[in-house]
């Protein structure tokens, strides 16, 4: 005989067995979602370059010495390495220890955070003329906005250094024949200060879901006349407000001062032009999704076009051509920034102020770039357009003050960045 359950009798037995039921459907539920959160891929941890500035060749040269550098990191993480480079010199380097540490007040590290670094295990090393190397992974985590002490023990003659020269920083040096003080907590014997770096052109991180935003660019990027170890420069506010608008990102400084888009400049510490250290200094960085270009002012100024001659718009024009292609070619995106007014500066006359407004026009309607930031409407003087608002101007009407710097990084429009 065929059993039949009426809805009177079904009602009654999951009224009886409510309790029972909802606990039933609840451990369910915790089960999927268990089981859902298993399944789940961890955040995404990347290699983050977080500080990487320009190398150039002409540095000063040390023999048995330290070297003490100050790193201001633009973004927080683990698993810390330097990268050591001897790109721009013409000797072999000698590299007898190196160490890090979070800098408690000049010279002196906190006591407890120092590190020795190794380079594929070694505690000592060769670096070749042109060389570079990663060093092996720190237990290290780092901040953003925090500041380290790298210390490079040189035991031999150098030779003119690999370095950067307007760092806009301080860095400490022990007398010559000192020996190694790589070790050392207190700052005593860091005797000299200077404000460049050298045979150091990167520190990098694992961050989860976070990439690296390339500033690059000529002085005005650099930094020159904003105050020492106040990291006042535009990128450095770029990558502040970036974190306050919930969007953090390393955002390095790739600006050489008086360095040109098409040609060599004959300072050699101003370095070769940027076509021509583009993929090494802005491309190679690890974790770089973004590049902005601000750079040209030199070239207009010393009236710099290629092979000797007189520089046109579509020369400067060609060059952010090669650049973006370069950039394109190997899948980054690369936002154009127009160049700032510089009437009063001894670099404008009427010829160079066209070829700066033509090119600028490019740069705003040309399409070519992934993305525009009008540098040149938000700093200049509305009465004179020629001319860098008086409130923004330095003193030398190129080169930004920090108030300058601060409303260079408001003007870029976030959303370019965080898309």
């Amino acid at each position: 005989m065929r059993n039949v359950i009426t809805r009177d009798l079904l009602q009654l037995w999951m009224t009886k067995h409510r309790a029972r039921l909802l606990m039933m459907i609840a451990l369910s539920a915790a089960s999927g979602l268990c089981a859902a959160l298993a399944t789940r891929a961890p955040l995404a941890e990347q290699r983050v370059g977080v500080w990487a500035p320009s190398v150039t060749i002409g540095g000063p040269s040390f023999n048995a010495q330290t070297l003490r550098m100050t790193v201001h990191a633009s973004l927080g993480g683990s698993s810390l390495r330097l990268h050591l480079s001897n790109l721009r010199s013409s000797t072999p380097l000698r590299i007898g220890s190196v160490s890090i540490a979070y800098q408690a007040n000049g010279a002196t590290a906190v006591d407890g955070s120092l590190h020795r670094v190794t380079v594929a295990h070694a505690a000592h090393f060769t670096l070749a003329a042109g060389g570079e190397v990663f060093s092996d992974p720190l237990p290290m985590q780092v901040e953003a906005g925090q500041n380290l002490l790298v210390s490079l023990y040189l035991p031999a003659q150098t030779g003119a250094s690999t370095w950067h020269s307007d760092a806009f920083d301080t860095s400490y040096l022990s007398d010559a024949g000192s020996g190694d003080r790589t070790a050392d907590i207190d700052g005593g014997r860091y005797t000299r200060t200077s404000t460049s770096w050298y045979y150091l052109s990167g520190v990098d991180v694992l961050a989860a879901n976070r990439h690296t935003i390339v500033a690059f660019g000529d002085s005005i990027t650099d930094g020159y006349n904003t105050p020492k170890g106040a990291y006042a420069r535009w990128p450095d506010d770029l990558a502040h407000r970036l974190a306050d608008d919930r969007h953090p990102a390393a955002v390095v400084d790739a600006g050489l001062g008086g360095n040109r888009v098409l040609t060599d400049a004959p300072n050699i510490w101003q370095g070769f032009s940027a076509i021509k250290r583009f993929a090494h200094d802005a491309l190679a960085v690890p974790g770089t999704n973004t590049v902005i270009l601000l750079e040209g002012i030199n070239d207009i100024g010393n009236d710099a076009g290629p092979n000797g001659k007189a520089l046109t718009a579509q020369d400067l024009i060609g060059g952010y051509q090669n650049l973006i292609g370069q950039a394109h070619a190997a899948g980054i995106r690369i936002i154009g920034a127009t160049m700032l007014p510089d009437r009063g500066a001894g670099y404008d006359s009427p010829s160079r102020e066209a070829i700066r407004q033509a090119c600028n026009q490019w740069i705003r309607s040309s399409g070519a770039f992934d993305g525009v930031i009008d540098f040149d409407q938000a700093m200049r003087d509305p009465a004179h357009p020629d001319t860098l608002l008086s409130r923004y101007d330095s003193g030398d009407h190129l080169h930004p003050n920090a108030a300058g710097m601060q409303a260079m990084a408001n003007a870029i429009d976030l959303r370019l960045l965080t898309r």
